[in-house]
This record gives C-alpha cells, sequence and structure tokens, in this order.
C-alpha cells in the first residue's frame, strides 16, 4: 500500500494481571488533596516494556513484519528494532552530554529520521500501530471505577509518566473519554515526552509539586502511585509526596532491590488493586 493511506487498526488484545501473592498494606500519615498517578504498569497492563526482548520472539515478529509489509517498509521487523534501538541510544547520548540526567526522546522524531519518506500523518499512524503490536497494552482492573470515584468525590488528579505522544489515546480507546473529561487536570498531565525528561529524576515530580503550591496543595497531601519502587516511590518521597506502590501485576512490579537508592526504601501505603484507592482518597 501507498505510505499515505491508513491501515486498518490492529485488534486490541485483551491481557489480565498476573497476581503477584501481595497484600495491600501501610498507611497515610496525612489527607490527600491531589492524587497523581502512573500509567504503564499501573493504570494500564503493559504486556511488554522491553523492545530488546521482543526482538528475540520470533512468534512476536509475525504481527510486526505484516505491518511494515502493508506500509511498505522493506526492512525486517528485527533489523527495523535494531535501528530503532540504535536511533534511542543515539539521542540518549547526546542529550545526557547536554545535561539531561534521564533524557526522554520524541518517538515521532527518531521515526521521522527513519522513515524520511513518510509523511506525518501516516508516521504517527505507523508509530502508534508499532507501539500497539510491541508493547500490548489493557486497562488494568477497576481503572474506569476508580477514576469515576476520584471524578465524583471532587479528587483533583494528575499524571506524572514516563511517555509518548500516544499515550493519552490509551484513555479514549479504552475508557471512551479524553484525560480531561475522566478528570485529570490539564496542567497536571505531565508526560516525559512533552518535558525531554523521564523517570526517575526529579523533573517532573517537581514539576508538579510547583504547580500544586500555586493551588495551596502541601507536598504532603499530595499522593503519587507507581509500580516502581525507582522510577516512581523513590523521587515521589525524594520531593516530600506520600507515595503507594501499585503491587497488582507481576508483569510491572519492579522492587529494585540491588539498587542502593531503593535498598531501606519504603511506600506509605502498598495496593494491589486500584479501586482500594478509594479507601484513601
Amino acid at each position: 500500500m501507498t505510505r499515505d493511506k491508513k491501515p486498518p487498526v490492529s485488534e486490541k488484545p485483551v491481557l489480565f494481571p498476573i497476581p503477584t501473592g501481595w497484600k495491600p498494606s501501610g498507611s497515610l500519615d496525612h489527607p490527600v488533596s491531589c492524587l497523581l498517578l502512573d500509567v504503564y504498569g499501573t493504570l494500564f497492563i503493559s504486556g511488554s516494556g522491553d523492545i530488546h526482548s521482543f526482538a528475540k520472539d520470533a512468534a512476536r515478529q509475525e504481527p510486526l513484519n505484516a505491518l511494515l509489509h502493508r506500509y511498505g517498509i522493506s526492512d525486517s521487523a528485527n533489523a527495523l528494532v535494531q535501528r530503532l534501538s540504535e536511533a534511542v541510544e543515539r539521542a540518549h547520548v547526546r542529550l545526557k552530554d547536554n545535561g539531561i540526567d534521564f533524557p526522554e526522546i520524541q518517538i515521532e522524531a527518531l521515526w521521522r529520521q527513519l522513515l524520511p519518506e513518510m509523511n506525518n500523518h501516516c508516521l504517527k499512524t505507523f508509530a502508534a500501530e508499532f507501539e500497539r503490536i510491541t508493547n500490548p497494552v489493557f486497562p488494568m482492573p477497576h481503572l474506569g471505577e476508580m477514576l469515576q470515584g476520584m471524578k465524583q468525590n471532587g479528587v483533583l488528579l494528575g499524571i506524572i509518566s514516563n511517555a509518548q505522544f500516544y499515550t493519552p489515546r490509551l484513555f479514549e480507546e479504552f475508557l471512551g473519554a479524553s484525560l480531561e473529561d475522566l478528570g485529570f487536570s490539564e496542567e497536571l498531565i505531565l508526560f516525559s515526552y512533552v518535558f525531554g525528561r523521564a523517570k526517575p529524576s526529579f523533573f517532573l515530580f517537581e514539576k508538579a509539586k510547583s504547580l500544586l503550591e500555586k493551588r495551596n496543595v502541601r507536598q504532603e497531601n499530595i499522593l503519587y502511585v507507581g509500580n516502581d519502587m525507582l522510577n516512581d516511590v523513590f523521587p515521589a518521597k525524594a520531593v516530600g509526596f506520600q507515595a503507594a506502590l501499585f503491587a497488582g501485576d507481576a508483569r510491572s512490579l519492579r522492587l529494585r532491590k540491588d539498587d542502593a537508592r531503593c535498598r531501606n526504601l519504603r511506600p506509605d501505603l502498598i495496593i494491589t488493586d486500584l479501586i482500594q484507592l478509594l479507601d484513601y482518597v
């Protein structure tokens, strides 16, 4: 097919969380005025966050090869994944040389370098489909109910997440509503690709803290929820937020016990289902 036509959208696979065997525990010392949330591995089951492992999985390369064929891309799945990985690495090195501790790329800019003949609309559609195949996602149980409950209770909602331009579309695709319609405050939707900084950098957390100070929300009244002790709990606690570890899916639970920053770190809460947040907020 030509590169300026939109192909059919791939079906969304149904995923289920893998139990961790953990139990909810902990308590909060301060009431919560604002709830900030991670996306991948917390609000959405993430099938695979590692592009390198995907490249080694021959069975899963078939749909990606089919995608490349539809777009008239001559590379094999392995070859394109390798080219993308190398482009990401080069971009990270360049950004670190410019003093950014944990850099984030804009994926469409890299695809534009790798596929210069593709028009912008087609490029974004391709990038989103590529991501859907290499990193399938599905809402965590009770995501919609939790967000509805927070909105009904007037809870201030925000996001701090490593993400790309297609991340907001997940909420529209699966929940049928925009982030703002689901109750998220527009200025508190902090995606890494917008700022060029990724977790576990403190940058996005400090940004949220500053924005909330202007709303007279104190740092101790902010609860951040994520699945990763290093990327989520560590920076949240470092800037003075309360922190909850989401331990509802074995795929995404990251304890980081070998990292010195997490060795003696404890979350205020451990939750195993998003609906449990309604008990604390």
